[in-house]
C-alpha cells in the first residue's frame, strides 16, 4: 500500500502571495510532481490547513487544481480552515457526525481521518463525540494508521508544541487501549519531525508552502526549506516512511 501525505498548503485567493511565496503555483507543482512519480498511489492524504484563511476563494482554487490528481485523495481540515466554508465546497467529501472526519480500508490497513479543527483556536481538540467515533472506528482491530492535523505528541521546539493538540492522553489512553494504531500522521508544524509517542511512531511533515524554523528556544519564525510531502508504504506489519522534496517550476 502505498499512500502520499501532503499537508498545510495555506492556499491564499488565486493571485495573492503568502511571506512572499505563491502557495497555488507549490500546489500545482507539488499534483504534478505526484503524478509524475506516484499516480499508482492508493490514496493522497491533504492533512489540513489547506487554506491560510478558510476563504470561499481558496477552496474554489483547490478543487480545481485537485482536479488534475491523478490518485484519489481525502482531505482534513486544520485550524486555518474554516469548516463550513470548506464542506459548502466540498459537499461529497466524505463527512461523520458534522466533523470531516471519516475511515478507509486498503490491503488488510485501517485509515483513519480526523478533524482536531476547533473553531477561533490555533491548538486542536478532539471532542467526546469525535473520541467516540474514533473508538468505534478502531473497534474492528485491524491494523490502523491515523492521521490528524494538530500532533499530539511535542516535537522539541516550543513555539510549536504550545499549538499542537489539547489533551493528548485521553487520546493515547483509547489507543493504547484499542491497541491496533500502528503511526500517527500530523501535519500542523511545517517540520520533518520522526519519533514515538508514549510507545507508538510518529511521523510529522513540511508544508508545500511556507515552513517553521528549527528553532529550540524564542518565539516563532517562518523558515523557507524547500517543501516537501511524504510517501507511505506499507507491506504486511512494516511501515516506510519517506520525505520527498518535490521540484519547484524555474
Amino acid at each position: 500500500m502505498k499512500i502520499v501525505l501532503v499537508s498545510d498548503l495555506h492556499l491564499v485567493a488565486p493571485g495573492e502571495r503568502l511571506f512572499g511565496l505563491d502557495p497555488l503555483a507549490r500546489l500545482e507543482d507539488c499534483i504534478a510532481d505526484i503524478n509524475r512519480n506516484h499516480a499508482d498511489a492508493e490514496l493522497v492524504v491533504l492533512s489540513g490547513d489547506l487554506t491560510h484563511d478558510g476563504t470561499p476563494a481558496a477552496y474554489a482554487a483547490l478543487a480545481d487544481r485537485l482536479g488534475r490528481l491523478a490518485p484519489p485523495h481525502r482531505m482534513m481540515i486544520g485550524n486555518h480552515d474554516d469548516r463550513a466554508n470548506f464542506v459548502s465546497a466540498f459537499p461529497d467529501a466524505p463527512r461523520d457526525g458534522g466533523f470531516v472526519q471519516s475511515a478507509a480500508d486498503f490491503g488488510g490497513w485501517r485509515t483513519v481521518f480526523l478533524d482536531t479543527h476547533e473553531p477561533g483556536r490555533v491548538d486542536g481538540r478532539l471532542c467526546e463525540a469525535r473520541l467516540g467515533w474514533l473508538d468505534a472506528a478502531l473497534a474492528d482491530g485491524r491494523p490502523a494508521l491515523l492521521f490528524l492535523h494538530h500532533p499530539p505528541f511535542a516535537i522539541g521546539i516550543p513555539s510549536l508544541d504550545d499549538c499542537r493538540l489539547a489533551e493528548p492522553e485521553r487520546l493515547l489512553a483509547l489507543i493504547r487501549r484499542r491497541g491496533n494504531v500502528r503511526h500517527v500522521f500530523a501535519g500542523h508544524v511545517h517540520r520533518l519531525a520522526g519519533g514515538s509517542w508514549g510507545g507508538i511512531p510518529f511521523t510529522t511533515v513540511r508544508g508545500t508552502s511556507h515552513q517553521s524554523a528549527l528553532k529550540f528556544d524564542g518565539p516563532y519564525e517562518v523558515s523557507f526549506e524547500p517543501p516537501s510531502y511524504a510517501v507511505v508504504l506499507a507491506q504486511g506489519g512494516d511501515i516506510v516512511v519517506h520525505a520527498h522534496e518535490f521540484a519547484l517550476r524555474a
